[in-house]
């Protein structure tokens, strides 16, 4: 195959990569939350601490996967054997029911998976001839996995695990169905396991039909300390500073929104609920996903704005859209049995942000990592800026959020008011901070 052809298929491979990286990820963590305490019943602060240990992979992984991919191995190797490995954990906890083996059996996984998020990432810049005009056409294929399977299980919770509810129940008695039709659900997230773990392994097999994607053996400094001296410098040093505080916040997204949707989904009007339910599913999941679908408009722009705003302006927009998310959650609050329809609307508007959350913020500042560092240390570099994104920010936040919601518990029921208050205002303070630390810049797209 001739250089041209091979460059012709370069972003049809590249896509099918990303659509399977985050598919494996979608499958399960938007439901975690309902799992482990709907099913399992585990409390919220053992609950943050298995969300915790998803960030320790991403901690380490700037230290190990950053400097082996930089240094010793190809790229798409080291993905496959971390996915195939992968792919046998997250399958054996579809059977686990002790909090003590699946927080062990969590902290293996993200060991393994946590640093291929941020090196599928520096095996597309390394290979894309114009990275501003395809990386976002290369990306957004795994906000479209993450789509596909949170629909996928959201319509299989609908189909196979929610029973029908008797038409002549009112009051308290209807309540108490819907908290029944609940757990029934979350009892049936277990195929999400499975489901990832299938994918995982296919997604091992793939990646060793990627583009060779070689280390740089003769560089002899070690890529994480000279990837660690450049991030002292603006406007790298602002940006992972504040990305701290973000990350959290971004985590309490994927730590609660779930159960919160399912029990608005769950009390809204017959109609309305049910049309979305018909196209999404049910269990919290499925109707996230059009976080994911707006997520996929601002990537698909994002080549225009890229050029047309600079970096500050799109980050500043990303941080404004996690306060304004919040403030429409903590509005609604609501319990089982007891939202209406203009509180559903308020949530999938709240919901719809997150493509500016995301877009904005997290994939232009892995663009501006891209383009402050070297290149003979982007892999470390991304790594490191994963490492607070899905490191830091996932290891604090959910502690946070863990205690945040036994705070929020009043009599066993939660006050969302409050629960999303804090990340509310933690959005509102990141932001102002933002404002006046992050150096301005002249040039388009700095």
């Amino acid at each position: 195959m001739d250089n041209q052809t091979k460059s012709a298929f370069l972003l049809p491979r590249l896509s099918v990569m990303m659509f399977l990286q985050y598919a494996i990820w979608g499958a399960w963590l938007p439901l975690l939350w309902n799992y482990l305490s709907g099913h399992l019943g585990f409390e919220g602060a053992r609950i943050g601490e298995i969300f915790m240990v998803g960030g320790i992979g991403a901690i380490l992984g700037p230290f190990i996967a950053g400097q082996l991919a930089d240094r010793y191995i190809n790229t798409e190797k080291f993905l496959g054997i971390c996915h195939i490995l992968g792919g046998i954990l997250i399958w054996q906890l579809s059977w686990m029911d002790s909090y003590a083996l699946f927080l062990v059996f969590s902290l293996i996984y993200s060991l393994i998976y946590a640093p291929t998020l941020a090196l599928t990432n520096s095996l597309s810049f390394h290979h894309l001839p114009n990275r501003d005009r395809d990386f976002g056409k290369i990306r957004l294929w795994g906000t479209v996995g993450w789509i596909a399977v949170g629909i996928g299980i959201g319509q299989f919770l609908l189909h196979s695990y929610t029973p029908a509810i008797d038409p002549a129940l009112t009051g308290e008695a209807l309540a108490e169905a819907k908290t029944a039709v609940i757990a029934t659900q979350n009892a049936g997230i277990v195929m999400a396991f499975k489901l990832s773990a299938v994918l995982g392994i296919v997604m091992g097999l793939y990646c060793f039909t990627l583009p060779a994607t070689p280390p740089n053996k003769t560089e002899k400094t070690n890529a994480t300390k000279k990837a660690i001296s450049e991030i002292r410098m603006q406007p790298l040093v602002t940006l992972f500073l504040l990305a701290v505080p973000v990350s959290c916040i971004h985590q309490f997204y994927f730590v609660h929104t779930a159960p919160f949707v399912q029990q608005v989904q769950a009390g809204a009007g017959d109609s309305l609920a049910a049309w979305f339910n018909s196209i999404f599913g049910v269990g919290g999941g499925g109707l996230m996903t059009l976080g994911q679908m707006s997520e996929i408009a601002v990537l698909a722009f994002m080549p225009i704005l890229a050029v047309k705003f600079s970096r500050k302006a799109l980050l500043s927009i990303g941080l404004a859209a996690y306060a304004i998310r919040f403030f429409l959650f903590s509005t609604v609050g609501t319990v089982v049995g007891t939202s209406t329809d203009a509180q559903l609307g308020m949530v999938i508007a709240g919901i719809l942000l997150h493509g500016l959350c995301f877009g904005c913020f997290i994939f232009v500042a892995f663009m501006v990592v891209d383009e402050e560092m070297t290149p003979d240390v982007k892999a470390s570099g991304q790594n490191l800026f994963n490492l607070v994104i899905i490191g830091i920010g996932i290891v604090v936040g959910s502690l946070i959020a863990g205690q945040v919601a036994g705070l929020a518990t009043v009599d066993g029921t939660m006050q969302y008011e409050q629960l999303f208050g804090w990340p509310m205002w933690g959005a509102v303070i990141c932001l102002v901070l933002f404002l006046f630390l992050y150096p301005n810049k002249t040039k388009t797209g700095a």
